[in-house]
């Protein structure tokens, strides 16, 4: 009776969301500090609930439940242990648990780090992700419940889907999912401020470290889901603009320009609006992803569940959600839609440019991902958008958000002089010059490597010289607060990822061939030697398993051993053999035996040579980085509102 346990904890975890999710906004609404003080108890019971239900549901894995039919469907009993709570939340019904679960997560932080807030502020906070818990937990029970039994139970189940037995997929998607779901929080303190009229710079710097800790997690996730399809789908690629890649790419990109302007709003007491507006797209953008990779509207390698009614609903929900919040927007925003007076040369100024691109970035994105659905309703055929499109509106679009980069920290709120920010381009400029010079004899003309080697030197000057200004100019104790080192150390991360991605992209080597044993391929300096191919088991797979030699000037690098695998329910999986470095990865992806070849042994082989493409992934680990760190900042926990008074324009803060 355990399944039946941790159903019944969600029927407990929707009334309490219910309660959660009506009475403290009541209570806000006519002052009863009753209904108000329900929140807290309320979003901590439904916590309860929900990890029980989580709890049970990783049980019924681990003890191999196969009449729990989701267990049956995605487990057996050759699984290993660690790939069977991956299987929790590897397919529909666990990952919409894992959904619920990680915003209980976020709500039990909320309710116990905001004592210092407002009463009647927290409370419609709590209340507005009460009512998103509402939404997704009825979801769960009405449509996608990981507890229904399948009787009689069978003796084994099916197998949990090949690709997702990896490593990365053990943390992807709960990383992934706290900062989908984490951008709940800044939706919500949106609405909250929206409902209240609470439109003053307090309720931003309240919302800060949530947001920044949310983009943090998501840039974690995109990392790690990068670095899985890189290592495991065997095609040697970082990213291919898939409709789910798309689905977390465009809250990120919102959520860059989010807090941004959230910085600008509570120093400075502009673009309050737009912030607001920035809030519901971040989270209105998360819901959208669920809904793309869950209705089966659109095909991808990442995607699952094709119900009908599980679409409908979660169309359903989003048009509720995206539309009451615009609603909502449309009737308050306008008290709020004029803020503090800015010089054409000012930080707020740069800002909304970096808002402006980074916004139109993703409603390109939105759009290319959409544009298959629009064809089809429109009777124009199936109409596919792929890497070309995406590509180069995205690079035209970042390009003058990386030249803008290196000024960001320079200009000062309100107005700025020029005088300084022409000595940042000279110098700046003059050390990506000689840079692209030196690049241009390494890289042998490939122009994007030129670029890529110019546009980071850029960025990564202007952020030197800030440092060295800052080291100068300011006393010990106020030299880099953690917002103002958040900031610094993403802006080097984006030098750093600029550098992997157009060095990787446009220098790598990448050859098909046919190796018998003994057969050697020479590419970037290295010399690949096949020495063939023999059997080997896993505790759930046999695989033909390749062993090839790397070489450079006589002497051997490493010994990679591609495989091919057929797991326990006959699915095939390529697994590649990365020898990675620093500087370099050397990347082998094994294919098909040669059989119509006269050459006993001989098979198909994909080499690679990728330099750089690390620095992809550490880029975005810097990026992240930033994030915790600047909402570590010590303003954002005080418990007086002291930075709601405008900062002078004379002083340089992040």
């Amino acid at each position: 009776m355990i399944p039946e346990l941790g159903q019944f904890a969600l029927v407990l975890a929707l009334l309490l969301a219910l309660v959660q999710g009506v009475l403290p906004i009541l209570g806000a609404w006519r002052g009863n500090a009753a209904l108000m003080a329900v929140a807290r108890p309320a979003a901590a019971g439904q916590a309860v609930f929900v990890f029980l239900a989580m709890g049970v549901l990783i049980h019924a894995f681990l003890v191999y439940d196969f009449s729990v039919a989701y267990v049956a469907d995605n487990s057996n009993l050759a699984l290993p242990w660690y790939y069977r709570i991956t299987a929790v939340w590897g397919a529909h019904e666990g990952s919409m648990l894992l959904w619920v679960f990680i915003l209980n997560v976020w709500s039990l932080a909320l309710a116990m780090l905001s004592r210092h807030l407002p009463t009647p502020f927290v409370s419609r906070v709590l209340g507005v992700l009460g009512l998103i818990g509402v939404g997704f937990l009825a979801f769960i029970l009405f449509t996608s419940n990981p507890f229904l039994r399948e009787l009689p139970m069978p003796s084994d189940g099916g197998d949990l889907n090949p690709v997702l037995q990896d490593p990365g997929m053990t943390f992807h998607p709960p990383v992934l999912y706290m900062g989908y779901v984490g951008f709940s929080v800044a939706f919500a303190f949106s609405i909250a401020a929206l409902l209240g009229g609470e439109l003053e710079q307090a309720w931003v710097r309240w919302a800060r470290p949530w947001t920044n800790v949310s983009w943090a997690f998501l840039t974690m996730g995109i990392v790690a889901g990068s670095w899985w399809a890189y290592a495991e789908l065997g095609w040697g690629g970082w990213w291919f603009w898939d409709p789910v890649e798309n689905a977390s790419f465009m809250p990120w990109l919102v959520g860059v320009a989010l807090i941004h302007a959230q910085a600008v709003t509570e120093k400075r007491g502009s673009l309050p609006a737009w912030t607001v507006l920035l809030s519901l797209f971040a989270f209105s953008l998360s819901l959208l992803g669920t809904f793309l990779v869950r209705s089966g509207v659109l095909t991808s390698v990442h995607a699952f569940a094709s119900d009908p009614r599980r679409g409908l609903y979660i169309l359903g929900f989003l048009i509720v959600v995206i539309g009451g919040s615009l609603l909502l927007y449309a009737i308050r925003a306008p008290r709020v839609a004029t803020g503090k007076p800015f010089a054409a040369l000012s930080r707020e100024t740069g800002i909304m440019i970096a808002n402006l691109l980074f916004t139109t970035a993703a409603a390109m994105v939105l759009l290319g991902t959409l544009f298959p659905l629009i064809g089809d309703a429109l009777n124009l055929g199936r109409i596919s958008v792929g890497p070309p499109y995406f590509s180069f509106l995205f690079i035209a679009l970042m390009a003058p958000a990386v030249l803008l980069l290196p000024f960001g920290p320079y200009l000062r709120w309100g107005s700025a002089e020029g005088r300084q920010l022409t000595t940042l381009a000279l110098r700046a400029g003059i050390a990506a010059v000689i840079c692209a010079i030196v690049a241009a004899f390494v890289a042998q003309g490939h122009l994007r490597a030129i670029a890529g080697i110019a546009g980071a030197v850029w960025v990564a000057a202007g952020t030197l010289s800030y440092i060295l200004k800052r080291w100068r100019e300011m006393p010990r104790g106020r030299r880099y607060p953690a917002e103002m080192a958040g900031m610094l150390v993403a802006h080097t991360g984006v030098a750093i990822f600029i550098i992997g991605v157009m060095l990787s992209e446009s220098l790598s080597v990448e050859r098909d061939v046919r190796m018998a044993p003994g057969d050697t391929q020479a590419i970037g300096g290295y010399v690949f030697r096949f020495d063939g191919v023999h059997e080997t088991q896993g505790p759930n797979w046999r695989a033909d398993e390749g062993t090839v030699t790397i070489k450079r000037d006589g002497t051997t690098m490493a010994t990679v051993k591609p495989q091919k695998r057929t797991y326990s329910r006959g699915q095939v999986q390529t697994e590649s053999a990365i020898d990675a470095g620093l500087f370099r990865d050397i990347y082998v992806a094994l294919g098909e035996p040669m059989q119509a070849t006269d050459v006993e042994g001989a098979w198909a082989l994909r080499l690679y040579y990728k330099p750089f493409v690390r620095w992809i992934w550490l880029g975005g680990l810097f990026m992240m980085l930033g994030g915790f760190l600047a909402a570590g900042e010590r303003r954002f926990r005080a418990k007086k509102a002291a930075a709601t008074a405008p900062v002078p324009a004379k002083e340089s803060l992040a």
